[in-house]
């Protein structure tokens, strides 16, 4: 990449982290400069995602970083021994062939409804598919970080891409183009296990993903945003209705 582009996307996601996490200490910015300098890591785009202080790339970001790289292709298969469908066990297995002469990068990927979120309940296997891809990638491109759909109560169910098939990202919140289930009515079953105000999630979403509102945001960033209130809202409900509470002063100025 070029010095100048990295210099641009570094400050690009510095200043958008900044917004979003004003307290977040130094070293973590400083750890967000070198994850940037090293995969090209967008922010805005949903490459990676802060959650309690530590950095998660998405599968959106090992795809992208997997097709800027060239890579010739990913192959997954099924471990029908190891799975269980009867329990909603499914294990997949996942190589990453960097070249036509690659042995490939092998990864493994285990979903049950014990390791997912009940958001995703019923897409274990599509879940452990995107697990097994996720991490034949990390090791195929020496991604030293966890990947979000890793994350046992937060992933969301993804098809992967085949690399080399075209992709804009903009499903919008209403629709799903891979079979995904709708991203509003995650975001919804959300607020609603949660008690949360829908007009200040609305609000914080857009801010999130840096839009005027969340119709013009990528299908990647809603994703992100999604798996971030997940998170707070288990691990820190009172901290994410105060961040709420943030925008009430913006949703009343704009009606």
């Amino acid at each position: 990449m070029p010095k100048q582009v990295q210099s641009t996307l570094v400050c690009q996601n510095l200043r958008l982290v900044k917004k979003l996490y004003p307290h977040l200490p130094q070293r973590d910015l400083r750890r967000l400069r070198e994850l940037t300098q090293a995969h090209r890591l967008s922010v805005s785009e949903g490459d990676i995602s802060c959650i309690d202080g530590r950095w998660y790339v998405t599968h959106a970001g090992l795809l992208r970083i997997a097709l800027r790289a060239r890579c010739f292709g990913i192959r997954t298969a099924l471990q029908e021994r190891q799975s269980d469908p009867l329990t909603s066990r499914w294990v997949f297995r996942a190589t990453v062939f960097k070249s036509p002469r690659s042995k490939g990068f092998v990864g493994y990927g285990d979903a049950d409804p014990s390791n997912t979120s009940p958001l995703v309940r019923g897409a274990e296997m599509r879940v452990a598919e995107t697990r097994a891809v996720n991490r034949a990638l990390r090791k195929a491109y020496g991604i030293g970080l966890c990947s979000v759909e890793e994350l046992g109560l937060v992933s969301t169910p993804q098809t992967p891409l085949a690399i080399g098939q075209g992709s804009n990202g903009h499903a919008g919140a209403n629709g799903s183009s891979n079979g995904q289930p709708r991203l509003r009515d995650q975001l919804c079953l959300l607020i609603r296990q949660h008690g949360l105000d829908p007009t200040l999630v609305k609000a914080y979403a857009a801010d999130f993903c840096g839009t005027a509102t969340l119709k013009e945001a990528s299908r990647d960033l809603i994703e992100s945003f999604i798996t971030q209130l997940a998170v707070a809202a288990k691990k820190d409900r009172d901290g994410l209705l105060c961040k709420l509470n943030s925008y009430a002063q913006r949703v009343e100025a704009n009606p």
